[in-house]
This record gives C-alpha cells, structure tokens and sequence, in this order.
C-alpha cells in the first residue's frame, strides 16, 4: 500500500511516498478521519509534529537549577586560560599572521 504525502503549509513542490501495511493504513485513517483530515494531511501533520519535537529535543539543552548557576557564574566570571589554552591561542594567532 502507498500513500503520497505533500506539505500542506508549502507549495507543494516535493512528493513523499512511503509503503506501509494495510493495518498501518486503517489506523492513520481512522486517526485522520476522528481529526477531520484527509489521510495525507494527517500524516504530513504528525510527521512535522514529530520531525519538531525531535529537532527541539536534540537543539535545547536542559539544566538543572545548579547547573544552570554554575553556567552563568562561569559566562560572568570566566576562569584564567590555562597552559594548554594559552599555546591553543598563540598557534592560531601564527597560523592567521596576527
């Protein structure tokens, strides 16, 4: 079984076809028809749904009440560069001709 699927927000310039089973089928259908939506619209909208819960999750970064102190106390008060960062900084200073 194939369903073709297009952005309803876009111009619909990109097609999607994806096989899936018939048990698949009957269940996106039944979940389109109780959301007033055409099979495709459905499933465009929950893959965007779920296309953005994935993206947030991987771009946002969650920190505990002490971890997120920690982290601006550092941004305010940054420590002294060590060694290793002081020589990290004088070879790209070389290498740019600074």
């Amino acid at each position: 079984m194939q369903v073709s699927v297009s952005s309803p927000t876009k111009a619909r310039g990109s097609r999607l076809e994806a096989r899936i089973s018939n048990e698949q089928k009957a269940l996106f259908q039944q979940a389109a028809t109780l959301s007033t939506r055409t099979l495709s619209e459905f499933v465009v909208a929950s893959a965007q749904e779920a296309a953005t819960r994935i993206i947030e999750a991987h771009e946002t970064i969650r920190l505990e009440r002490e971890d997120q102190i920690r982290f601006v106390q550092t941004l305010l008060n940054p420590p002294e560069p060590n060694a290793r960062l002081r020589q990290a900084s004088v070879q790209y200073r070389t290498t740019l001709g600074i």
